[in-house]
């Protein structure tokens, strides 16, 4: 008698739950550390003051203008040439004429460099500007 040979089938499943874990580890790692990276390397020592505060507005469209020591522009944590701030600045204000500036400078930054930015700012309409600056400790 002849036997039949059987021949199994070969299973070629992947188990991709491992992978997956992974991957949504990663993704919440670069979600977390991504807002902080940006705003890490832009170093601005800020100005103190006695009065200094958060920023009211809670809720409201609001953007940040920083100004490096060296002279650079950024907005919101982009680099941008001036004409590009007025522009991209300009826009967001006509979406959203409600719209918050933050200024943050460094200490070290020419004063005319602070009055120009602020200057387009007014030129544009925006009427909510804000400086910022460290609290002072007492």
């Amino acid at each position: 008698m002849k036997r039949k040979q059987r021949r199994e089938k070969l299973v070629a499943e992947i188990n991709i739950t491992p992978f997956t874990d992974v991957i949504l580890v990663l993704l919440v790692i670069f979600m977390i550390t991504t807002p902080l990276i940006s705003q890490a390397n832009i170093k601005v020592d800020l100005p103190k003051a006695k009065s200094a505060k958060p920023p009211e507005g809670a809720g409201q469209t609001q953007i940040e203008i920083t100004i490096t020591r060296e002279g650079p522009v950024y907005l919101d944590g982009k680099l941008v040439t001036r004409r590009e701030l007025r522009d991209q600045v300009n826009d967001l204000h006509k979406n959203n004429p409600d719209l918050n500036v933050v200024v943050s400078s460094d200490k070290a930054v020419r004063l005319q460099d602070i009055v120009d930015v602020i200057d387009s700012l007014s030129e544009l309409g925006i009427t909510k500007v804000s400086i910022a600056a460290r609290a002072e400790e007492s």
